[in-house]
C-alpha cells in the first residue's frame, strides 16, 4: 500500500512545518512530536519520508556515504578503489522500543565468522540511518541504555563499536524524529534537549476539520492508489519547495536585529545555555528559505519560537501556565 500523502494531511500545521524545516536543514537537530493518540503523528513522519528528494550515495556502501565526502571516515570507503555513485531514497529507519543494543549499533557477522572464519561487521540501525532519519515511536518509553547510546552518537555523529574483538567506527549522522503520548511518561531531559523542535499536536476541536480528516482517511483506505494519484501534484509541489529551500538556505541572512530578538527572548524565558538561540536562529533561517525570503524577519521568529523553545524551559512552581503559554507571553513582551 502506498504511503499516505503529506499534502493530504489536514491541520496539524505546526507539526508539518517542523518536519519540512528538518528536511531543509538537518542541522536544526530533529523533531519531537508529542500529543494525543490518533492525531497523525506517525502518518506525517512516514509521509515526509516518501516525498524527500533522492540522495547520491556510494554504490555498495552500507553507511550511505556521500561520494563527495572524505573516504577516510568510513571503514568501507577507506578500503580504496573507485567510488561509484547512484541515487537512492533518503533512509528513514524505525528504531523499535524492544530493539537490542547489538541491533542498534551493529555486531559481529556470525555467518561469515562461522563459515569463513573471518571477523566481519554486520551494520546496525545507526549505519542504515546515516544521512537520513531515525524515527522512534513512543520515544518516551525507550529504555535508558538505548537513550544513553543515542545521546553519545547524536553528539559526535560517529558510532563506535567494540564487539567480540571488533573495534570499528563509522559515520552516523541522522535527523532524530520522535513521537509519543505525554500521558504515558516523560522524556529524559538529556534526550529532550537533543531535539531541535518540539511540537504539540491535539485532536481537532472543530467539526469541519474532524470531518475533513475522517473523509480523507476513508478515501485513502478505500482506494490508496487513486487517492495518492489525486494528490501527486501536491506532493511534487512540496518536494520542489524543499529542493528550492535547500538551494536558498546558504544565502539567507540573519540580521543583527533578529539575533538580538532571539537573545532577548531566550533571556526572558530563562533557557539554559545557548542551544535555544542557535536552534531558533537555524530554524528561522530554514523557514525563511521555505518562504523564499532572503533574510530572517520577526515573523519567522514568532512563527517558529514556540516549537524551538517550549521544551527548553525550566519548571516554575509559581507559574502554572504551560510552556507554550509562557513562550507566547515572552513573545508578546519582546516583540511589543
Amino acid at each position: 500500500m502506498p504511503t499516505f500523502p503529506f499534502s493530504a494531511i489536514v491541520g496539524q500545521d505546526e507539526m508539518r512545518q517542523a518536519l519540512l524545516i528538518a528536511a531543509v536543514d538537518p542541522a536544526v537537530g530533529g523533531v519531537l512530536v508529542f500529543g494525543d493518540r490518533g492525531t497523525g503523528k506517525s502518518t506525517a513522519i512516514r509521509a515526509l519520508a516518501a516525498l524527500l528528494p533522492p540522495m547520491r550515495a556510494v554504490v555498495g556502501c552500507p553507511y550511505n556515504c556521500d561520494p563527495d565526502g572524505p573516504a577516510e571516515s568510513c571503514p568501507h570507503c577507506a578500503e580504496g578503489g573507485p567510488r561509484k555513485s547512484h541515487k537512492k531514497p533518503v533512509p528513514v529507519v524505525d528504531l523499535p522500543l524492544g530493539a537490542t543494543e547489538d541491533r542498534v549499533v551493529g555486531t559481529l557477522d556470525l555467518e561469515r565468522a562461522l563459515g569463513a572464519g573471518v571477523k566481519a561487521f554486520e551494520p546496525g540501525l545507526l549505519a542504515r540511518a546515516n544521512r537520513g532519519f531515525l524515527y522512534i515511536d513512543e520515544v518516551n518509553l525507550l529504555e535508558d541504555h538505548l537513550v544513553d547510546l543515542l545521546l553519545d552518537v547524536a553528539a559526535s555523529g560517529v558510532n563506535t563499536v567494540e564487539r567480540e574483538g571488533l573495534s570499528l567506527r563509522h559515520p552516523a549522522r541522522f535527523v532524530l524524529v520522535g513521537s509519543g503520548n505525554p500521558e504515558e511518561g516523560e522524556l529524559r531531559p538529556q534526550l529532550l534537549d537533543r531535539f531541535g523542535l518540539a511540537c504539540e499536536v491535539a485532536t481537532p476541536k472543530d467539526i469541519p476539520t474532524r470531518i475533513a480528516v475522517v473523509r480523507a482517511r476513508d478515501a485513502y483506505e478505500r482506494d490508496p492508489e487513486g487517492f495518492c494519484a489525486a494528490h501527486a501534484g501536491g506532493e511534487r509541489k512540496i518536494q520542489k519547495s524543499i529542493l528550492l529551500a535547500r538551494e536558498r538556505l546558504p544565502a539567507v541572512t540573519v540580521p543583527d536585529a533578529a539575533l538580538e530578538r532571539t537573545a532577548r527572548l531566550c533571556l526572558a524565558l530563562g533557557t539554559d545555555g545557548l542551544r535555544g538561540e542557535l536552534t531558533l536562529m537555524r530554524t528561522a533561517r530554514a523557514l525563511a528559505a521555505l518562504d523564499g525570503a532572503g533574510a530572517v524577519t520577526d515573523d519567522h521568529l514568532r512563527r517558529i519560537a514556540p516549537a524551538a523553545l517550549r521544551h527548553r524551559l525550566r519548571r516554575n512552581p509559581l507559574d502554572e501556565s504551560g510552556s507554550t503559554a509562557r513562550v507566547e507571553r515572552a513573545l508578546a513582551e519582546v516583540f511589543a
